[in-house]
């Protein structure tokens, strides 16, 4: 920390991201990535828009609207496109949070939550999930705080049905509710059919998992025409070119080409019942899972060293080190072929054990 680095950031604690190594050849099980490429007419359309990159992007991303409009059914005036979801949720954070609006999320959840709340000086409470890791609806209603749930939740893969989440935007209709979607395509219901119904709310979804646009970040949102617009007055007032030239075409193009990457999410869905039942086979305590990602433990070895294991033989999944969930690890959905590896291996580890 340098000697000029502002004291009101002195106690803020970052994101730490998903290991990214390039030591070796690993199978990466870690970051939540789809396994799979981006479809075709996305390469296509990536490659034909290289040669404009003298020229910036267009800032009100007018094609990328129409596309995500007749896609979901939404009015333009109702969608913002973000530089990856996180972007969005940002934004969220300073638009609509502050000290007379305080901030409540779960207390296992995406990380980003409590980075946004800590940069920004928001209060904020950490409502605890039960002991089966799953959110309590009732201690959502009408608490009087802005809201921020992950659904299906993360790291956990367990989601809510759209009954309870409509519950609890309602119920707090002083007060704004973001529902962050980054799995929805894996098993979850969307709440985008809700915006008209409830001004309140504000959904976040990604083209990072389902889509395979990790690499290219790109979010977007779905809200009354008012939300989205406070949201776009932070956006002109601090990054107006927020897409650049060649992730606005590879997402027109992935919109375009919805079937290819909804049979990938029927591929994914397969291979996580697979592994769900072979980690079951072997001992494993396996949460139920919407999403491309399975949460799990086992008694018969240490989660920390379950995944030092794994790493060292060139398998990469993602271990937390919260007391709670500790013994607990992370495992990215990848091909079926992935998952078969990682089985093997698994088994050969408690073998040694």
């Amino acid at each position: 920390m340098s000697a000029f680095f502002s004291s009101k950031h002195t106690s803020l604690v970052p994101y730490v991201p998903g290991e990214q190594l390039n030591d070796k050849k690993y199978i990466k099980l870690n970051t939540n990535e789809s396994p799979f490429p981006p479809s075709p007419g996305v390469l296509e359309a990536v490659s034909g828009e290289a040669s404009r990159l003298m020229l910036y992007p267009d800032p009100d991303c007018k094609p990328l609207l129409s596309a995500l409009s007749k896609v979901y059914g939404v009015d333009e005036s109702c969608i913002v496109v973000t530089n990856g979801s996180d972007e969005i949720l940002n934004f969220a954070f300073l638009a609509f949070c502050d000290d007379e609006h305080p901030v409540a999320f779960a207390n296992h959840t995406y990380g980003f939550y409590k980075v946004f709340a800590g940069l920004y000086n928001l209060p904020y409470e950490e409502i605890p999930l039960t002991e089966d890791f799953r959110i309590r609806v009732e201690d959502y209603i009408g608490i009087n705080k802005n809201i921020f749930i992950a659904n299906p939740n993360a790291p956990t893969g367990i989601a809510l049905p759209l009954s309870d989440i409509e519950r609890i935007v309602a119920s707090n209709s002083d007060n704004v509710v973001v529902i962050d979607e980054a799995y929805v395509d894996f098993g979850g219901e969307s709440a985008v059919g809700l915006i008209n119904k409830y001004k309140n709310l504000l959904v976040t979804q990604t083209f990072s998992k389902s889509r395979s646009l990790a690499g290219g970040r790109l979010g977007m949102g779905f809200a009354s025409p008012e939300l989205i617009a406070d949201i776009n007055t932070l956006r002109y007032s601090t990054n107006p070119y927020n897409i650049n030239r060649l992730t606005m075409a590879a997402g027109v193009a992935a919109l375009e080409e919805d079937g290819y990457y909804k049979d990938n999410c029927k591929k994914i869905i397969d291979s996580r019942e697979y592994t769900t039942d072979a980690l079951r086979k072997l001992g494993f305590d396996v949460l139920e899972s919407s999403t491309n990602f399975v949460f799990a433990k086992c008694d018969r070895i240490d989660g920390g060293e379950l995944y030092a294991r794994l790493r060292e033989r060139g398998i990469l999944i993602r271990h937390f080190t919260k007391p709670s969930i500790e013994q607990y690890n992370r495992i990215t959905v990848g091909t079926k072929e992935q998952m078969e590896a990682l089985i093997s291996n698994v088994k050969e580890i408690l073998e040694e054990k």
